[in-house]
């Protein structure tokens, strides 16, 4: 049964989506969790409703594309919660999709600051802290895209792979201390995949919207991972389309 009963988690992208599942998720196992996303609306209201539930919630309205964002969060929540155990680097954007001949290469630029600069920061962040306590669990929200180019998503596709590589990296510098890994969910049922639909380019923005999984999935596989799992599969990604994988997390039977 998973839980992380006394563990104290950071969730960014914590507004919506996968973000906002796991971090019901985390509260829900018994975690203390701490949000931020760029929204500070949203993450208040989510903050509020686990407090509600019983449960421990912080937040802190931030950019994580700026490195001093991400040490602001990193120090605020061990000033709240006494320390850092769990990292979820969940932050990411999809838009603008456009092929590369069509793209504005500033817009271009900062999904790269979200989707890559953004891991590497809070790696870069959150590791001292960890190994100094000696031990921790990070875990990077992965894509197929990854490992697969896909029409109109140069930006996505580079910078996911970029962080699965710093998945790699971080493992190979830090894994005797603290567990990294990555997670690739699948297609999801979030605005991004709305998104996508409404682009019209490449495969993905034709498939049936009834077959996206709920956020709720990838929430349990990354609170699976934060209760130990991840030790198993540090340096890797975890596929949640294998139904192995599926099985051992409690999706299917």
């Amino acid at each position: 049964m998973t839980d992380l009963t006394g563990k104290v988690a950071i969730i960014t992208g914590a507004s919506r989506g996968i973000g906002a599942a796991t971090a019901h998720e985390f509260a829900k196992k018994g975690a203390s969790v701490f949000l931020t996303a760029r929204s500070r609306d949203e993450i208040e209201t989510i903050a509020k409703d686990i407090r509600e539930l019983g449960g421990k919630a912080e937040f802190l309205a931030s950019d994580m594309s700026r490195y001093f964002g991400v040490e602001i969060v990193v120090r605020r929540c061990i000033d709240a919660l006494g320390r850092v155990d769990i990292l979820v680097n969940n932050a990411g954007v999809i838009d603008p999709i456009a092929r590369i001949t069509d793209s504005d290469p500033a817009a271009w630029a900062k999904t790269i600051e979200v989707n890559l600069n953004a891991v590497y920061y809070g790696l870069r962040a959150v590791l001292p802290t960890m190994l100094e306590q000696g031990s921790g669990t990070i875990i990077n929200i992965s894509s197929g895209a990854a490992h697969s180019p896909l029409e109109g998503w140069s930006h996505y596709c580079a910078a996911k792979a970029g962080a699965a590589m710093l998945t790699r990296m971080a493992h190979l510098e830090n894994g005797d201390v603290v567990d990294v890994v990555g997670l690739s969910p699948g297609t999801v049922k979030t605005d991004m995949q709305v998104r996508i639909k409404a682009s019209g380019i490449n495969p993905v923005s034709e498939m049936d919207p009834n077959v996206h999984i709920p956020a709720e999935w990838p929430a349990r596989a990354i609170a699976w991972l934060a209760a130990g799992a991840a030790s198993e599969f540090a340096g890797q990604e975890v596929v949640l389309r294998d139904e192995e994988i599926r099985r051992r997390v409690g999706l299917i039977e």
